[in-house]
């Protein structure tokens, strides 16, 4: 029975794996196509690559979503970290309501976030485009650093910063020098998760921005309205960004350990 149960799980797993990453690889194999066909393959091309590099809408929503990634992640970060210490030093009640109300952007909709922040902006007449897009990427991303990040801060000794500032660090150092390496972790992961939903993003997008700005989500929705191969050299070139991204995330830190334990070891043989 254990040998049997065995065989389904890995039948099962393999079945789900394939329905994941088959059309992954399709999409991949079918943008060296020398022809328009999506379904068949004529003969190997780069032609689609030459023209999404010289497509000048499509480098502009290339350009639009790395740098709105980059700008919202680095603020959603800041912000998400400060407010998790923060929370750890407020009363049980006032941790829990911050908490609740930093649920419901999570567990809302993209389409009623969308809504809402469209209605904001409008109501204080806000011109639509880069800066509104900005400003909703960091407002929904921040609530995912927070929950990254806050469960770390909850494992640390109290007591660690003002153990540092009685041994003579200032309170800005006993946060970055102490605090803020103690939950590189957590924030590791709101990084990762801030960059991937800000870049992957199209219903808050589409409805926040305006003035012709436009990310890569919409330009690709504007682009299945008509069969154009350069969506999947662009699809390609995205994924591509994405497993890069993973591999340095897994392997960066490691080597860093790696290197600091070497030149520890080093300095205690000395």
């Amino acid at each position: 029975m254990k040998k049997k149960g065995k065989a389904f799980s890995i039948v099962y797993i393999t079945i789900c794996f394939l329905f994941f990453y088959i059309p992954i690889v399709v999409t991949m194999f079918f943008s060296f196509n020398s022809s328009k066909s999506l379904t068949k393959f004529s003969g190997f091309s780069l032609k689609w690559y030459e023209e999404l590099i010289s497509s000048n809408s499509i480098m502009e929503a290339v350009y639009v979503s790395v740098t709105v990634a980059i700008f919202a992640t680095i603020a959603a970060t800041i912000l998400g970290t400060l407010t998790a210490i923060g929370l750890s030093k407020n009363r049980k009640i006032i941790k829990d309501l911050v908490l609740n109300i930093n649920n419901i952007p999570i567990m809302n909709p993209d389409i009623v976030t969308a809504i809402g922040l469209m209605i904001l902006f409008s109501s204080i007449k806000m011109e639509k485009g880069y800066l509104t897009m900005l400003l909703a990427h960091i407002a929904f991303c921040t609530p995912y650093v927070i929950t990254s990040v806050y469960p770390k801060v909850r494992n640390l000794d109290p007591n660690l910063a003002n153990a540092a500032m009685d041994l003579g660090a200032t309170p800005f150092q006993a946060l970055t020098k102490v605090i803020l390496p103690m939950l590189k972790e957590g924030i590791y992961a709101g990084i990762l998760l801030s960059f991937t939903m800000s870049f992957d993003d199209f219903v808050i997008s589409y409805f926040v921005t305006g003035n012709g700005v436009q990310n890569i989500s919409i330009i690709v929705y504007n682009m299945t309205k008509r069969t154009n191969p350069t969506i999947n050299a662009l699809s390609t070139l995205v994924i591509l960004v994405i497993i890069i991204t993973l591999i340095l995330v897994n392997t960066v830190p490691a080597l860093v350990k790696r290197r600091s334990k070497r030149k520890m070891d080093k300095s205690l043989n000395n």
